[in-house]
């Protein structure tokens, strides 16, 4: 993968922050100039553990296919830099056991244009849910079951295979 393009899966934490400037090309060279002065957007979403309305969460496990799970995001990346025009692009996915309001996973997108930017992040995120093998379990008081996908992931991944059929 281009050095311009971050893909992890991990079980450690992310730094916002940090991922942030990478994706702003705020390192400066040696004639002090941003790497990356093109950029004019940068797009962030940071996915959390959250409770839903039953209740009693107690934590979150989540599993993944080692080697097909870093194929399937390099993917979807490549997917994303040949629909848009982006000079950087970061994917971290954590796995293992997140409690709750942790981070789960962060996709990042640099572009010189805002829409192009916002388009590749929306687009980068539903096609993660749908298309890289990670499965949730969720720890309840009362028990663990697995999490099903969403209808609504899926409808929203569908609706980019439209856009470029159409395209």
């Amino acid at each position: 993968m281009a050095a311009n393009v971050r893909i992890a899966v991990q079980t450690a934490d992310f730094d916002v922050a940090r991922e942030y400037q990478w994706l702003r090309g705020s390192e400066v060279a040696s004639n002090g100039v941003s790497a990356c002065g093109e950029n004019g957007a940068v797009v962030t979403f940071t996915g959390l553990v959250r409770e839903l309305a039953e209740g009693g969460l107690v934590g979150m496990n989540l599993e993944h296919y080692p080697g097909m799970t870093e194929r399937a995001l390099t993917d979807i990346v490549r997917q994303a830099q040949q629909r848009w025009p982006l000079s950087r692009i970061a994917v971290i996915h954590r796995v293992g056991f997140l409690t709750l309001n942790e981070q789960i996973v962060f996709v990042g997108v640099a572009s010189a244009h805002r829409k192009a930017a916002f388009a590749a992040a929306e687009f980068i995120m539903d096609y993660l849910k749908t298309r890289a093998p990670f499965w949730k379990k969720e720890h309840r008081e009362d028990g663990a079951q697995w999490v099903a996908a969403k209808g609504s992931d899926a409808q929203a991944a569908e609706q980019w295979d439209n856009d470029n059929a159409a395209s």
